[in-house]
């Protein structure tokens, strides 16, 4: 059996991943993700935001990877990084700072559509005896959501949670957000943070299937 290392402290990453049958070690990574964006920018140039949530994604993994060499956490495992960040007319859409923030981020996002888009990255750290290959790999999950045309009322009730404060986009679909989303188009995983079905195809190419993962 494989064990799974998730290198994120997202509460729901670990919900979704645990409602699959996975049980994964959370090792949070906490590289400095303007840094590392601010690095890739000078590598790469610019940016979109598919490709940013990716390079923060694999800091995130390989970063945790290298600590499970070092011996500091528990070895031979796949380590998962993930990030994910909302696009809205071109622009990346981030945590907002403050509740006036939130308010006018849903006031400018309420009736229309969105693009969020979560990066997955996985680094095979497995003893070669465990079947280990060293590889690493990643891709990205895009869906559109489509916002409801939601009131100023209801906009403070939803603000004055807490939540949107805590999450990229300043929604949740599986969360207090829910009926503010009127419909996506993709997949419903990678909009809460970790698209399953993409995660499944980066174990595939791993020759790790998904009943292979299993909690410790």
């Amino acid at each position: 059996m494989t064990h799974l290392v998730l290198a994120s402290k997202s509460p729901a990453r670990l919900a979704t991943l645990r409602s699959a049958g996975v049980e994964p070690t959370v090792v949070v990574s906490d590289v400095d993700e303007p840094a590392v964006l601010t690095g890739a920018r000078e590598r790469f140039g610019g940016l979109d935001p598919a490709d940013a949530v990716l390079v923060l994604a694999q800091a995130k993994a390989e970063a945790v990877a290298r600590r499970l060499e070092d011996g500091d956490e528990d070895s031979s495992a796949l380590v998962l990084g993930c990030d994910s960040m909302l696009e809205l007319d071109g622009e990346v859409v981030g945590k907002p700072a403050d509740a006036d923030e939130a308010r006018a981020r849903w006031r400018s996002m309420r009736g229309r559509s969105g693009v969020l888009h979560s990066g997955h990255w996985v680094v095979d750290a497995r003893e070669p005896g465990d079947g280990g290959t060293g590889a690493t790999l990643g891709a990205t999950s895009s869906t559109t959501v489509h916002f409801g045309d939601v009131d100023d009322d209801e906009i403070d009730a939803y603000v004055a949670t807490g939540e949107p404060l805590h999450v990229a986009g300043a929604f949740t679909i599986d969360g207090l957000g829910g009926p503010y989303v009127e419909r996506i188009e993709g997949d419903h995983h990678g909009v809460v943070g970790v698209s399953l079905p993409l995660l499944r195809e980066l174990l595939g190419e791993l020759d790790v299937r998904w009943s292979a993962l299993r909690a410790r």
